[in-house]
């Protein structure tokens, strides 16, 4: 089992230098990037740094000497071009930026933000907490919700239970995140009906003056709408998912040479069967994770008010903000074909009989 984790850990390399190189290739032939930010900005064009920090907006204005005589321009000195372009790096050859990109990010040094007067690192940390909290709660609960419902709706399959709780699934993977997420604010959030939520934010006002419990408790408060929306498709898929997998397994004959040995249902179910059913569901682990962590933030950030990744990333592509861009995607990335290995390992551990080692990769 070492050398397959080494040769996975291996293979991380060049399936991250893959990823940065497709992206940074795409970047250099989108319009509108840093520089022609700035021009806008300056030019009075556009309000593309509407969500800039006030430190940011002065480090640009900052550039060339101060901007505010060239408001209004329709054409600027060379010499200021060539200064935002020195600023920016854009003066080196494409080649020479994105290789001192990938030395730098080896060294997990991911530069500063463009318009924020800030480094990545620290940016990215300061949102880390509400992405955190999304992904780990949302899929902790799909999966623990799912599953032992799945599991149910297997051995009750056709039954009465079986029939009303497909409906209720059904009903919750038609209806999209952020509607249903909509609909849990006017419902909950001091919309039309009940105020027993806050609105927006990960904690009160007052977080600092409350005792251990009660930091936990606003936590939670703060935090069970979020997640419940982020929760409802994850949910939907995990268990019919699992009742398909374990459906499949309880047709087979090993299932029925286990009861003809006169063993119990549950021993037959959770002894025999489940080692095998919840292989497919494992395996789907690092996907759901990744898909609530970075996917689906971005509309749950926005409707709850949650200033995490997802709201980050999408401000960092409006504005051209490549070292932000760059820096979390490289990230996400990693922990992407990170998770991709622990699902593997999760492999082994619920069913040792499987071997990677004789797999060839």
């Amino acid at each position: 089992m070492g050398a397959y984790i080494l040769r996975r850990l291996a293979l991380i390399i060049p399936t991250l230098i893959g990823i940065m190189l497709i992206n940074f290739t795409l970047v250099q032939f989108v319009p509108g990037g840093p520089i022609e930010q700035v021009i806008a900005r300056i030019e009075g064009q556009g309000d593309v740094f509407q969500g800039i920090s006030g430190a940011g907006a002065e480090r640009v204005e900052n550039i060339g000497g101060g901007s505010e005589k060239y408001m209004g321009a329709r054409g600027l000195p060379p010499e200021f071009i060539e200064e935002l372009e020195r600023e920016f790096g854009f003066d080196k050859p494409p080649v020479q930026r994105f290789l001192s990109m990938l030395w730098n990010y080896a060294r997990f040094d991911f530069g500063e933000s463009y318009f924020r007067s800030i480094s990545v690192v620290d940016l990215v940390l300061e949102k880390m907490p509400v992405s955190i909290s999304l992904g780990l709660w949302s899929t902790l609960i799909a999966y623990l919700v799912s599953i032992p419902l799945g599991i149910r709706k297997a051995v009750k399959d056709g039954s009465k239970f079986d029939t009303w709780t497909s409906g209720m699934i059904i009903v919750g993977y038609a209806i999209p995140g952020f509607l249903f997420a909509i609909l849990l604010l006017v419902l909950f959030a001091g919309g039309s009906y009940f105020q027993w939520f806050p609105l927006r934010g990960l904690t009160s006002d007052n977080f600092d003056q409350l005792s251990p419990l009660g930091k936990v408790a606003d936590y939670f408060w703060h935090i069970a709408l979020p997640v419940l929306a982020s929760t409802i498709s994850a949910f939907a898929t995990l268990t019919l998912l699992t009742k398909n997998s374990f459906l499949d397994e309880i047709k087979k004959q090993y299932v029925m040479t286990a009861r003809a040995k006169g063993l119990t249902e549950r021993k037959v179910l959770y002894g025999h069967v489940f080692r095998n059913a919840m292989l497919i569901v494992i395996a789907g682990f690092p996907a759901v994770f990744v898909s609530v962590f970075f996917g689906g933030s971005l509309i749950i950030e926005t409707i709850f008010s949650l200033d995490g990744l997802g709201r980050l990333g999408f401000e960092a592509a409006v504005s051209r903000d490549y070292p932000v861009i760059f820096g979390t995607l490289y990230v996400f990335g990693l922990i992407g074909l990170v998770m991709g290995l622990i699902s593997d390992l999760m492999y082994v551990w619920i069913d040792p009989r499987i071997d990677f080692e004789t797999r060839e990769t």
